[in-house]
Formats: C-alpha cells, sequence, structure tokens
C-alpha cells in the first residue's frame, strides 16, 4: 500500500461523529419585509442608482438625457440598438476598451445586498460588465428574491461557463482607509427596475 493510500486509509478510520443536524436553513429569508424597497434601500447605500422604467423606450431616453451619446455604447439587448452597438459578442476583449456604459440584463436580483446575477449567455464578453466606465443593468422587479440562500436556490444546478454576482459599481477603501468608487471598474452603476 502506498503511502498515499494509508494516509487516506487512516482518514476513512478516524472520521468524527456527526454530532447533532445539520441546521435548517429554510427559514431564512421568510421576514416580512418589501423585496423590492430592501433591494432599492441597499443599492443606494453601497452607491448605486435605480431608476423605475416601464419600457425599453424609457431606457432610451434616460440613456440619452443621461449618459454621453457621442461615446461608444454596448449592450446585448435588441431593444436598445438604437443608441448602442450589439454585434460585440465575439469581439476581442481588448477592443472594448473605450466602451463609455454597458448595458446588459439581469437573470435575477438579490434584495439583501442588491447583487445581480449575470452569466456569460447574457454578456457577450465576460469583461463587459467591469471595464466600461459606466454600467447599467436591466432587473424585472419580478426578478427579485430575499436572500443570497434564495439565488443560490434559484441558480441550482444550472450550466454556465462564467457567472458573478455584481452589486453596485466598483469600489475599494485600500486608499488610505477611504472609499473610492470606480477605482478598479465602473465608477457608477444603475439598475432599471422594469415592471
Amino acid at each position: 500500500m502506498s503511502s498515499r493510500a494509508q494516509i487516506l486509509e487512516k482518514i476513512k478510520q478516524n472520521q468524527p461523529e456527526q454530532l447533532s443536524a445539520l441546521p435548517d436553513l429554510s427559514v431564512l429569508g421568510l421576514e416580512a419585509f418589501d423585496i423590492l424597497e430592501k433591494y432599492k434601500t441597499i443599492l443606494k447605500s453601497i452607491g448605486g442608482d435605480f431608476v423605475e422604467v416601464p419600457s425599453y423606450d424609457a431606457i432610451i431616453d434616460f440613456v440619452k438625457q443621461n449618459f454621453a451619446t457621442d461615446k461608444r455604447m454596448i449592450t446585448t439587448v435588441p431593444e436598445l440598438a438604437e443608441i448602442a452597438t450589439i454585434d460585440w459578442f465575439n469581439s476581442d476583449p481588448h477592443s472594448l476598451e473605450d466602451v463609455e456604459l454597458t448595458i446588459v440584463k439581469a437573470h435575477f436580483g438579490v434584495a439583501e445586498n442588491s447583487a445581480l446575477w449575470v452569466t456569460d449567455d447574457i454578456l457577450g464578453q465576460r469583461v463587459a460588465t467591469f471595464i466600461p466606465q459606466y454600467l447599467a443593468i436591466i432587473l424585472n422587479k419580478k426578478d427579485i428574491v430575499a436572500t443570497m440562500h434564495q439565488a443560490y436556490e434559484r441558480i441550482g444546478n444550472q450550466e454556465y461557463g462564467f457567472g458573478t454576482f455584481i452589486a453596485g459599481p466598483s469600489k475599494t477603501a485600500d486608499i488610505e482607509q477611504s472609499l473610492v468608487l470606480g477605482a478598479h471598474g465602473a465608477r457608477g452603476l444603475t439598475v432599471f427596475l422594469m415592471e
């Protein structure tokens, strides 16, 4: 028997007893609170912003009024082709270095930390949400869960090449222990909350 096999055999023989059952986590997130209001409050507190919109036309109007439309904007949302380029799915990631605004959809949001779940099938390029000056994410109001436990249950065993939770704009407090937004990613995050 090899030394590796001997070590593994000793580990198998010396397993600790199960002292108690694992806790029941199904009660998490059952507190009574308005999920949408909690999401908006947390998002504001971490430096993000939200705009409630009834349609894609309202998003287009907001972007035209609040962003430099003469600069490069990209999106994976066909309904926003009027204001942003859509043909960047197979682009070299380095070609996105001059992006002012990226607009994507989120699969869902989480009220307790205002996180947004996005995967590569809606991002186009993985770097697309991290490299622009500003980031806008469209979230359907009905797609907000209360807690991260519920979020991970919703993700389940989905197949995806890349997925991440995004919460607020880029931030760091490493510089003289002062909070700095946009130090190593998007300087601002706007969440478009749709009906």
